[in-house]
């Protein structure tokens, strides 16, 4: 095979997203991918000397393999066909923060990192200034770690870098919180309670397993920590990035601070005692429906004013938050010197196993496009 000619792809993790990977690269057969590895969470497939992986028949064979999953071992793999002369990308389509440790060593072997996961960017300061230094010797992509499939990472980095100045980002970061606070705080008005809308969501898979994980607010912290990153004006005077901590640093209004440990830790637990809280929610949208508005969700990187916050927000009946969202939908507004009378908005599905893959899929094709 001569060296170059392929994209050598190694699939980490064969979930719901990981799936839609390879079945959108199995779409693009022109664009010469080789798989290079694929694991799921137990076992792994890697082709040997006479044998590749077959695209599409990559199902039944992991199915059927008796390989134990060894992550060094794809590394290894990898960092010897880029000594070959080949390209390689590693896609990580898993939550783990043990594979988000991984990124500065196989970038510094050369190898691409493509990822949905956000630990690695959301978390302590030393790891996501470890993947930085590394990227002089490969690429990280992590479009989807934001916006699923939205170009919400790529439109700031354009804005960064063609010299704009971000003064505001605020928006509507959570597909499972807009969809809570469209249905049970709505221009229209609403009488459902605020348990049976999350009942709801969680029925249609809008929500965690449990949706404790996604009201606690941590997610949007997670997706701010990630933005305000890219921003040189939140850096120090020493250079260094903001938020030392991670989304731990961000101002975070969690909407369960009251709930015992024992519904914090179990999702069906969790939902026996979310009616508790019912009337308040219900007094929070008597109030703002009183004052002519909404309840939204929302994550602001307040670039001026150095604050990075996530919290539950009024706004107007007709402020693009409270008329524009429908379902899941994420909307998100870069306040920035050229985009300063009218915020430049992008808006769309924020969550889903097809719009994340196509985030990830796009941010690959990213690596073979001249």
């Amino acid at each position: 095979m001569e060296p170059g000619k392929y994209l050598q792809v190694a699939v980490v993790g064969v979930g719901g997203v990981g799936t839609q990977v390879v079945e959108q690269l199995i779409t693009n057969p022109n664009y010469g991918f080789q798989l290079a590895a694929l694991t799921s969470s137990k076992r792994m497939l890697q082709p040997t000397k006479d044998l590749c992986i077959n695209f599409v028949a990559w199902k039944d064979a992991l199915k059927t393999s008796e390989t134990p999953v060894d992550l060094s071992a794809v590394k290894n793999t990898l960092q010897e066909l880029v000594k070959q002369g080949e390209k390689a990308v590693f896609i990580d389509n898993t939550s783990s923060q043990d594979v988000a440790e991984m990124y500065p060593a196989l970038l510094s072997a050369g190898i691409n990192v493509v990822t949905p996961n956000k630990k690695a960017f959301s978390g302590e300061v030393g790891l996501y200034q470890g993947i930085v230094q590394a990227s002089k010797s490969g690429r990280y992509l992590h479009e989807s770690t934001v916006g699923a499939g939205l170009p919400i990472i790529s439109t700031l980095r354009d804005l960064v870098e063609t010299g704009d100045k971000v003064v505001k980002i605020e928006g509507v970061f959570s597909g499972t919180m807009s969809y809570i606070f469209n249905n049970f705080s709505s221009v229209e008005g609403s009488d459902e309670s605020f348990s049976s809308i999350v009942k709801g969501a969680r029925a249609q898979g809008y929500t965690e397993p449990n949706p404790a994980d996604d009201l606690n607010g941590a997610d949007v912290a997670r997706k701010l920590t990630i933005l305000a990153r890219i921003i040189p004006e939140l850096k120090d005077e020493q250079g260094n990035f903001p938020l030392l901590h991670g989304y731990k640093s961000v101002e975070t209004t969690s909407l369960i601070q009251d709930a015992p440990a024992s519904a914090v830790s179990n999702g069906d637990e969790f939902m026996k005692w979310l009616p508790e809280q019912d009337s308040h929610f219900a007094q929070m949208r008597e109030q703002a429906a009183n004052e002519g508005s909404v309840l939204r969700y929302v994550g602001v990187v307040d670039v001026k004013n150095k604050i990075v916050k996530a919290e539950l927000a009024k706004y107007s009946k007709t402020h693009p938050f409270a008329t524009s969202l429908g379902g899941s939908d994420n909307i998100i507004m870069f306040h920035t010197e050229r985009y300063g009378k009218r915020p430049l908005i992008v808006q769309g599905a924020g969550a889903g196993n097809d719009v994340t893959a196509m985030g990830v899929v796009s941010d690959i094709l990213k690596l073979i496009r001249p």
